[in-house]
């Protein structure tokens, strides 16, 4: 039976290792050998990122190739690989040491290779990037990922520290997104306590969303403007059109608030969309001047 392509680490992460496994005690049995565990150690096969338990067969056979996985032994414990900590975000930069031979050599090509050619035809594909191309593409060792792509070394480094903040970024956001979710459940939750108290009937958030009669925003939009600080950021691209479609007094009489703090959310609402707009437009253009610069190289 031909062996499923797949990669393996351990606990700390320090090295990523490719192989191919047709079962998963074959798994289990090389993934031992090339980490180094003693023979007989009782080992725990995990998804690397989220740290679901692999321990079924027939789960196993249903993953993609090259799914990686992490193999625990002697009572470690899965961890959430670690974006960003003030300082030490370097250390996900190190060179990743995949060993292979005859047998477990998948491909003969590192995965960020693929992805680097790729950004070197069209530089604007990287917004199209999964995070873990972007984290495949920072673990490249700089000076192979330079001569791929044709850069200088230092014009690669600057590249890798890029991508790295921008996977900082994205971890900061996904953080910030799930506090913002939860602090809408707590809000919610009082709301319709609330009413319940009031005697007054609890609209069912799952049969629709629902919406003030007097300014037309949806009761999130509501409790996002009403809650947070720079509500402008956690609002969608039609929400801030919504906002800014209103007059400063309909406003002020929805939230309640004076001339001043009305004007200052309009105008940080206006602002935002301005510059997601401005993203967009610089992209857009990035991709142009790609395209162009390759029809130049091309001639």
């Amino acid at each position: 039976m031909a062996g499923r392509p797949c990669k393996v680490c351990n606990f700390t992460r320090r090295n990523v290792y490719g192989l191919a496994a047709p079962s998963l005690g074959q798994l289990k049995m090389k993934g031992s050998e090339v980490l180094g565990f003693s023979p007989g150690a009782s080992i725990t096969v995990v998804l690397e990122d989220d740290g679901t338990i692999v321990e079924d067969e027939a789960y196993f056979l249903c993953l993609p190739s090259d799914t990686k996985f992490m193999l625990l032994c002697d009572g470690e414990v899965w961890r959430p690989a670690k974006k960003y900590d003030g300082g030490t975000a370097w250390l996900s930069r190190e060179s990743v040491d995949v060993v292979t031979d005859m047998v477990d050599n998948v491909s003969g090509v590192e995965p960020w290779h693929s992805l680097a050619h790729q950004l070197k035809q069209d530089l604007a594909s990287i917004i199209l990037m999964s995070e873990a191309d972007l984290q495949s593409l920072v673990d490249a060792p700089c000076a192979d990922l330079a001569s791929v792509l044709g850069f200088p070394d230092q014009k690669t480094q600057d590249l890798q520290d890029t991508l790295q903040r921008v996977l900082d970024r994205r971890e900061e956001e996904r953080q910030s997104k799930e506090l913002l979710q939860l602090y809408l459940k707590v809000v919610e939750k009082e709301h319709g306590q609330t009413l319940q108290q009031e005697g007054q009937p609890v609209q069912d958030e799952r049969d629709g969303m629902e919406v003030d009669g007097a300014s037309d925003f949806s009761s999130r939009t509501l409790l996002v403007l009403k809650g947070r600080a720079s509500p402008e950021t956690r609002l969608s691209n039609e929400e801030l059109q919504e906002v800014l479609k209103k007059s400063v007094e309909t406003l002020m009489d929805v939230l309640d608030w004076d001339r001043e703090r009305t004007t200052d959310l309009v105008q940080a609402c206006e602002g935002e969309l301005n510059k997601r707009l401005q993203q967009v437009q610089a992209l857009q253009s990035l991709s142009a001047h790609s395209q162009r610069s390759k029809s130049t190289s091309a001639e």
